[in-house]
């Protein structure tokens, strides 16, 4: 028995019909054998995502890294065998002009066992053909924002003439969770403000969830709220109807005003007799006898496994195959005119392409002079971004509604606003939506560009899962979290950060920076801008640090390695090791220099990074930090939560125990124990104990 005994739906061919009941055979089949996973979006879903793959995206399945290949977001990453399905029967390949298979039949019968290529949600820089690492809703149709927000702004700035390099769609199919969360909310109101015509989500509306039917939790009108956005709504009454689904597309593609929601009528676990329509198809396998139903559903032999009949490859060969080899070529044929008749652009598009830097991109980096006053850390932040960004004219970014605060603007008159109608704008205002500022950061670094954020350090709460999602994709993208401590002053508590440091540090793959002067700042921008696979983030002051004194203490190029000796370097074996990072080090240089008029051996150490530092050599770490010297206290207002890796159990740690308060910065310094007679009387507790 074959599939050909399925009977298609009025307007699909047969081969279309048994190449969707492939992807939703494989799909049970992969669940079935994991004993795990979430079959019941799958199948429901197929016949959209096999037509919207196979008829409608530009997509060379053997060069899937083209550059201007459409962009397609599995939102609701659950449903993760859906997208690897198709990888599979697309022939998606693992590289560039590869012959091996990012997903093959066997990687399928892996699903989601120990380091398969098909892992329960889909994985960026793991599984090639996944464009974003989804699996917390929200998070991928917010990317997608960014995305497009990307391909319109590359369009822009890399064109040919009236012909832009870059035109790319981006396609995100979402699930009543992903609309439930307020990610999506931010990311679809900006997306609506800046008319993303490029940018197409495709809504699941299947009216399951865990607990049951959505309308337990969730009875807006979805398409209400979309139009209230900007958006223009369509409507597709029935999954399976592939004739509809495709006028939807055709619509989209022809809108050039807006964003489009497709709204689409699912049934959950399609084909499975007691279980479809149910929370029981949401997630776990359906089991032996509802897997037999459903493929009889299907016309689907009963006990076949894994099976892919005859004429499904080359459907999608004759399909997204050949559809996109010929895109891939014409955009190639471009590439080579640009380079015969636009050195210039040539250039800055193999420079793009290749994800490094200008050369020069450094040469105004400025030096700060010694100044007892200083600046604020946010304030050279904005000096030292902006003569980065005259140099590197694909650094693009912006605050949550604070950028005369955080210091972001890039001030060029080349550089622009990033607005509706001028989308290759370098200044983005993502208004008070930090959550998807976060999210639309991370879709801008998915498409090559350097894009940043920026709101006060206590906001980064907000920003959490982006963040952390950045760094398990290792996304060289970066933050800008100015008010980084209780120096935040009479704005109180809510607005001062304590245990931010910490929840950020605790972030594996994340550069967390606070830095203790302008020349830090100068410092800690070089290593963030040659990061390749690594995220950021800069912890900056609002008060003024004095600029550091480069001349009687070490050099601030130290930054790079995350802590190092700033004073008292001439100690082989300091008596007192000080450990400072941010406006602390003035606290700890103070009580240094007392010291050291008493004839005590004391060394400073600015830790602008633990990440950096951990990441260096034993030896280095260890001639910054001599074992032997027990005698030590870290200053930082913060969490003392993680300190005492540097300080060991005997050391003093003068940090943040309780939330601050609303007063002026000195008052509030005096109250928590940040002044010098506290350090000078930690340090002098410190030798005692060591004498004694």
């Amino acid at each position: 028995m074959s599939a050909a005994d399925t009977k298609p739906k009025a307007g699909t061919s047969e081969i279309d019909q048994r190449s969707i009941d492939t992807i939703r055979t494989l799909t049970i089949d992969a669940v079935q054998k994991a004993n795990s996973g979430h079959a019941g979006a799958p199948l429901g879903l197929a016949p959209v995502a096999f037509t919207l793959w196979n008829h409608y995206l530009r997509y060379d399945p053997a060069n899937p890294h083209w550059p201007n290949r459409d962009r397609f977001v599995l939102s609701v990453g659950h449903a993760s065998m859906l997208l690897y399905s198709l990888l599979h029967l697309a022939e998606v390949a693992e590289k560039d002009g590869g012959n091996a298979p990012a997903v093959s039949l066997e990687d399928i019968k892996k699903f989601r066992q120990l380091d398969s290529r098909t892992p329960g949600h889909p994985e960026y820089h793991f599984t090639t053909g996944v464009e974003v690492t989804t699996g917390p809703l929200g998070q991928g149709v917010a990317n997608s924002v960014g995305m497009a927000m990307g391909a319109r702004f590359l369009g822009e700035r890399l064109a040919h003439g009236d012909r832009p390099l870059f035109d790319f769609n981006v396609y995100a199919l979402c699930s009543d969770g992903d609309l439930m969360e307020g990610v999506s909310a931010e990311a679809a109101s900006l997306a609506g403000h800046l008319r993303l015509s490029n940018l197409c989500w495709i809504y699941d509306n299947n009216t399951i969830t865990i607990e049951g039917h959505t309308d337990l939790a969730f009875s807006e009108e979805v398409a209400a709220r979309f139009l209230a956005y900007g958006w223009q709504v369509l409507r597709v009454a029935d999954a399976n109807d592939t004739v509809a689904v495709s006028h939807a597309i055709e619509t989209f593609l022809q809108s050039g005003d807006r964003p489009t929601l497709i709204i689409v009528n699912s049934v959950i676990g399609y084909g499975a007799p007691t279980k479809q329509g149910t929370p029981k198809a949401h997630s776990d396998a359906l089991g032996v006898d509802e897997v037999k139903g459903a493929k009889r559903a299907y016309g689907w032999p009963e006990d076949s496994q894994f099976l892919v009949p005859d004429g499904v490859y080359d459907n999608f060969r004759n399909g997204i195959g050949a559809r996109g080899k010929a895109l891939r070529e014409e955009w190639l044929a471009l590439v080579e005119e640009v380079k015969a008749e636009d050195a210039a652009l040539a250039k800055d598009l193999a420079t793009y392409l290749d994800g490094g830097l200008p050369e020069g991109w450094d040469a105004d980096i400025p030096v700060f002079p010694a100044d007892a006053k200083g600046l604020a850390t946010r304030e050279s932040s904005g000096k030292v971004l902006n003569a980065i960004a005259n140099r590197v004219p694909w650094l693009l970014g912006g605050s949550a509604d604070l950028a005369p605060s955080n210091k972001t603007k890039l001030e060029s008159e080349e550089a622009g606003t990033l607005g509706p109608f001028t989308p290759g704008g370098r200044n983005i205002h993502f208004g008070v939506r930090e959550h998807a500022m976060g999210s639309i950061v991370n879709g801008l670094g998915l498409v090559g560009l350097r894009a940043y954020g920026a709101t006060f350090l206590v906001f980064s709460d907000y920003m959490r899962p982006p963040i952390r999602l950045a760094a398990l994709m290792e996304l060289p993208v970066f933050h800008v979290f100015t008010h980084d401590s209780i120096g935040v002053g009479e704005d109180g508590p809510t607005h001062q950060p304590v245990e931010h440091l910490l929840a950020l540090r605790a972030i594996p793959g994340l550069v967390t920076f606070r830095p203790a002067d302008a020349n830090e700042v100068a410092e800690a921008y070089r290593v963030i801008m040659q990061l390749k696979h690594q995220p950021a983030v800069l912890a900056l002051s609002r008060q003024p640090l004095p600029t550091v004194d480069r001349q009687t203490y070490a050099p601030a190029s130290g930054t790079a390695k995350g802590a190092y000796v700033l004073a008292g370097a001439d100690e082989a074996k300091p008596d007192l090791i000080l450990i400072g990072t941010g406006s602390e080090v003035q606290l700890c240089l103070g009580a240094y220099e007392t010291l050291k008029a008493e004839g005590v051996k004391a060394r400073v150490v600015s830790m602008p990074s633990w990440d950096l530092f951990e990441q260096q050599d034993e030896a280095y770490r260890n001639s910054v930090l001599p074992p032997e010297v027990t005698a030590r206290v870290a200053v930082e207002q913060g969490s003392v939560i993680g300190w005492d890796r540097y300080t060991g159990s005997a050391g003093t740690i003068l940090g943040m125990h309780t939330f601050g308060s609303s007063a002026p910065i000195k008052d509030l310094q005096t109250k928590f124990g940040f002044t010098p007679e506290k350090v000078l009387e930690a340090a002098r507790a410190q030798l005692a104990k060591t004498k004694g």
